[in-house]
């Protein structure tokens, strides 16, 4: 993944499984991109090869930005295809994206699973694959074509990855220390004591950015009050004045003391260099972090353990968002960039990109998963062994929820430990109530 994984919005941003063009453009220009895809002629095998179409990615990111750019090459290798490349920062695509949308969108665009998906759905700003799912469905899990369809019951997303968040850590350096993984939150808090008397960081958190925060809010919430409560929080069937969501930051108040006193001005990749150091001992995050880690030596110490146990209601859901490509408006009418779509639905389409960044887990029931190490094997195993999967607040809930209210108010917590519930339910009833 991804520099991630903020999908903020402009309101007008894994058994579930087998088991990153625009960078000098400024935001203004971001809806402005690549105004034609050239011919819809088609790839794949089904119209014939010479088409062309554009792809907007997010993956600015080195890695991302690489193993995308081999999935293209695999696809326009197969159908003959010309694929034109849009590379925008990651956040600021988010950020923009109904503009975007809106404006002279590329063909296809990269994009998430879950209610973000459903949301632009929704506006009619993109196009419906369906009839891609009736070639590829075969090869996915019913949670995963759930994951890509629409209110209206039409598919508009194809999977390419997934990749769990929990916490990650040097195996060594643990070792060293004889620190073992905790499995409850009192264990957890007691570890961190035992860190803090070493003179480092015993959680690395980084919130620059806004969403990583959400991770750890999304699992607090699945580990007390269990998933159902969880998702009916973000879609605003719950209150957020209520004692189970105080219950969540009173609990997460009794890790601050453990996080990096500069959290507010980092973003992840610093936080990872940090645990890379071993200046940190653990730090909650996406899969994705590895890609942090370009030393082997380092790679291979990288250990990772779930969330722990707080109630023991919530141990059965883990948080890992799914990432894949959509079709705009106008991509839905060229042949060229569904057969794209096609192409990701396949294993060979998802291990291209895979080869180059490994951190993440392919979704294609035909995917070749010869070549997963056992650290990757260990990740799968824990999205296929969870009975609910959560794909992060910024995509779970209304994206100006995420955006406007809950990651400043997360922010504001993290400084000053304190947090006003009554202020983002009264946002919540004016922001749900508009749609």
């Amino acid at each position: 993944m991804v520099s991630t994984r903020s999908g903020r919005f402009e309101i007008d941003r894994r058994s579930l499984l087998r088991t990153g063009g625009l960078g000098a453009v400024s935001l203004a220009g971001v809806g402005l991109l690549a105004a034609c895809s050239g011919g819809s002629g088609g790839a794949g095998g089904s119209g014939g090869g010479g088409g062309s179409l554009t792809f907007g990615s997010n993956a600015s990111d080195p890695v991302p930005k690489k193993a995308y750019a081999s999935f293209v090459s695999a696809f326009e290798k197969k159908s003959k295809d010309k694929v034109s490349t849009n590379v925008s920062d990651h956040n600021s695509f988010q950020d923009k994206i109904t503009n975007y949308l809106q404006g002279s969108p590329d063909d296809a665009f990269t994009w998430f699973a879950g209610y973000r998906m459903q949301y632009i759905a929704s506006k009619g700003l993109v196009g419906d694959v369906s009839d891609v799912w009736d070639k590829i469905g075969d090869n996915f899990s019913p949670a995963l074509k759930k994951a890509s369809t629409g209110a209206d019951g039409k598919q508009y997303f194809v999977p390419n990855y997934n990749y769990p968040w929990g916490f990650f850590y040097r195996k060594s350096f643990w070792q060293s220390n004889g620190w073992e993984v905790p499995g409850t939150f009192d264990e957890l808090v007691t570890l961190c004591k035992k860190m803090k008397t070493k003179g480092i960081i015993p959680i690395e958190f980084t919130d620059k950015d806004l969403w990583p925060a959400c991770g750890t809010f999304d699992y607090l919430d699945m580990r007390i009050n269990g998933y159902q409560f969880h998702v009916d929080l973000c879609a605003h069937k719950e209150s957020w004045n209520s004692p189970q969501v105080k219950e969540v930051f009173d609990t997460w108040k009794e890790l601050l003391p453990y996080y990096d006193p500069n959290a507010a001005g980092l973003t992840w990749q610093e936080g990872a260099q940090k645990l890379g150091n071993k200046q940190a001992g653990m730090m909650l995050l996406g899969s994705f972090i590895t890609q942090q880690f370009t030393d082997a030596t380092v790679l291979n110490d990288i250990g990772f353990f779930p969330f722990p146990e707080v109630k023991v209601e919530g141990t059965d859901a883990v948080e890992a968002p799914i990432d894949g490509l959509m079709l705009s408006k106008k991509g839905g009418q060229n042949q060229a960039a569904k057969d794209m779509l096609q192409f990701m639905g396949t294993g060979a389409g998802q291990l291209a990109y895979w080869k180059i960044d490994s951190s993440n887990i392919m979704t294609a029931k035909d995917a070749d998963t010869s070549g997963y190490s056992a650290f990757t094997k260990e990740l799968a195993g824990v999205i296929g062994e969870a009975k609910y999967i959560s794909q992060f607040f910024d995509r779970d809930a209304l994206p100006a929820m995420a955006s406007n209210v809950l990651e400043p108010a997360m922010l504001n917590f993290l400084k000053s430990g304190t947090v006003n519930l009554a202020n983002i339910e009264s946002q919540a009833k004016t922001l749900y109530a508009q749609q």
